[in-house]
């Protein structure tokens, strides 16, 4: 299988996530966030994801966020958990080659609403996450993009 630097294999994305990372969010005309997120190994097989950044809504207001979650190595992918006793699964990523980048997607039922998620992990070392998300209770596309931070 061809490596896709700097990402080299699906198998390999999980280790290179490790780090921070500088983020920047668009929830499509509701709100925008600035910040960064650590992958932090907790272990072999796991990172614990954390991000801290500052949120302005459509409406002019500010105020800090964060979120976390955990990441497990799966075969030629991972796993994403939400951060709780016990972790909850969110999705599966299984990562493969799609042009000159690697990329994963998996959609989550949040009754009543579905959370259709795409990760890019691409050529210049950069990765992006979109959410689209659509129900009665919810209809929003969230798009990140992480760009690595020097050490």
């Amino acid at each position: 299988m061809p490596a896709f630097a700097p990402w080299g294999t699906p198998d390999t994305v999980f280790d290179a996530l490790i780090g921070a990372w500088a983020l920047e969010r668009t929830i499509e005309g509701q709100a925008r966030m600035s910040g960064t997120a650590v992958f932090s190994p907790l272990g072999p097989h796991m990172l614990k994801y954390r991000e801290e950044g500052r949120i302005r809504l459509a409406d002019g207001k500010e105020f800090d966020g964060h979120r976390e979650y955990l990441f497990e190595r799966a075969p030629a992918g991972f796993l994403v958990h939400f951060a709780e006793t016990p972790p909850r699964l969110f999705h599966a990523i299984a990562v493969v080659p799609d042009g000159d980048a690697l990329a994963g997607s998996a959609t989550h039922l949040c009754t009543p609403d579905t959370y259709d998620s795409g990760y890019r992990f691409l050529p210049d070392g950069s990765f992006t996450i979109r959410h689209t998300v659509h129900g009665p209770r919810k209809s929003y596309l969230s798009a990140t993009a992480f760009t690595r931070l020097a050490p």
